[in-house]
């Protein structure tokens, strides 16, 4: 992979009707695209950052064959991510960094993805900017809700133009709402499972009223308006760990039906699975990085429990996905 940002002003040929795995026929490599607008001020997308979550390309895609052959109401700037992923339809190939980990406040080593990261953050820095948008899917059965890395109200009223539920997040550090915090009002979309009609329309919806917004509304958004739930660890399989929804020979064998948890307040003492050794294997992390798995986990009688009444997000049924990012999130409410 090359490791300088291909950057261009014209839509390849084609573009709004391919699908995300035909993607590379076009574009082979992560590029930024800059159309024109009405407007001065920019909306930058993000999409692919993650090859098996196409909702955002679907939506831009969408949103493109409504303006083709028109000036978009304001400049749009859009990033094309994990086009090699995507071909698979992969969260990530094998050796790959995650898109969504190497932008600028990353932990992880230099790469050629941290250094395109770098360069796009620099360049839109230079820009006027409108906001910052994300678009990702999940794997397991979660609503739609954007999450947001500041509690500013210009970030709350761009995370409210998508709906209610509000999720405040600091930890995975690298994320590109992160980066792109530091500088314009961001929000990251998590658009439910691919493949879902209606997480394309939303987004569509979303980016529209985007580019039709003279400005953020500047009041205080109302406190009945949104839930808003903070993030306070993120949970994954420790490493020398086996985990199946399926193996009874494994380390950690989780419910089958885990992801209907999602968003959903559980009491302490409940079950996520049955192990089968003394050792938690599972791993908990606050935001700063340090390990809390003894505040939320307990091995009970060969039992995964809960020990304190948490909010989780992303729990997910893909056992990929687990290894490569997390289990899940646990979250608390958040008052304004």
């Amino acid at each position: 992979m090359i490791d300088t940002l291909q950057q261009f002003t014209d839509l390849p040929a084609g573009l709004l009707d391919i699908r995300a795995e035909n993607l590379h026929r076009l574009i082979p490599q992560p590029a930024l695209f800059h159309l024109p607008g009405e407007r001065s001020d920019t909306l930058f997308v993000s999409v692919l950052l993650h090859g098996n979550e196409p909702t955002g390309f679907l939506a831009l895609q969408r949103l493109l064959q409504k303006y083709h052959r028109q000036t978009l109401p304001r400049p749009l700037s859009i990033f094309f991510g994990n086009i090699e992923a995507a071909r698979l339809n992969l969260r990530r190939l094998d050796g790959q960094p995650d898109f969504n980990r190497v932008w600028p406040g990353t932990a992880l080593p230099d790469s050629p993805e941290r250094r395109i990261a770098e360069q796009i953050v620099a360049t839109m820095r230079q820009r006027k900017m409108f906001a910052s948008v994300d678009i990702h899917n999940n794997t397991g059965l979660n609503p739609h809700y954007a999450c947001l890395n500041k509690l500013d109200n210009d970030f709350l009223q761009l995370g409210a133009l998508f709906g209610r539920l509000l999720v405040h997040f600091t930890h995975p550090k690298g994320t590109q709402s992160a980066a792109f915090a530091e500088f314009c009002p961001a929000a990251t979309l998590e658009c439910g499972r691919p493949g879902q009609e209606h997480g394309t329309e939303h987004a569509f919806e979303f980016l529209d009223s985007c580019l039709h917004l003279a400005e953020l509304p500047s009041h205080a958004i109302a406190k009945q308006d949104v839930d808003i739930y903070h993030t306070v660890a993120q949970v994954t399989i420790a490493d020398d760990a086996t985990f199946s929804f399926s193996e009874e020979t494994v380390d950690l064998l989780l419910n089958a039906d885990l992801d209907r948890m999602n968003f959903t307040d559980i009491p302490a003492g409940t079950v996520l699975g049955k192990t089968n050794h003394g050792a938690i294997p599972v791993i908990a992390k606050n935001e700063s990085g340090d390990d809390v798995t003894g505040r939320f986990f307990s091995n009970d009688g060969q039992q995964l429990v809960i020990t304190r009444p948490a909010m989780p997000s992303m729990l997910t049924l893909d056992e990929r996905v687990i290894r490569q990012d997390c289990l899940c999130y646990l979250m608390e409410r958040v008052e304004i």
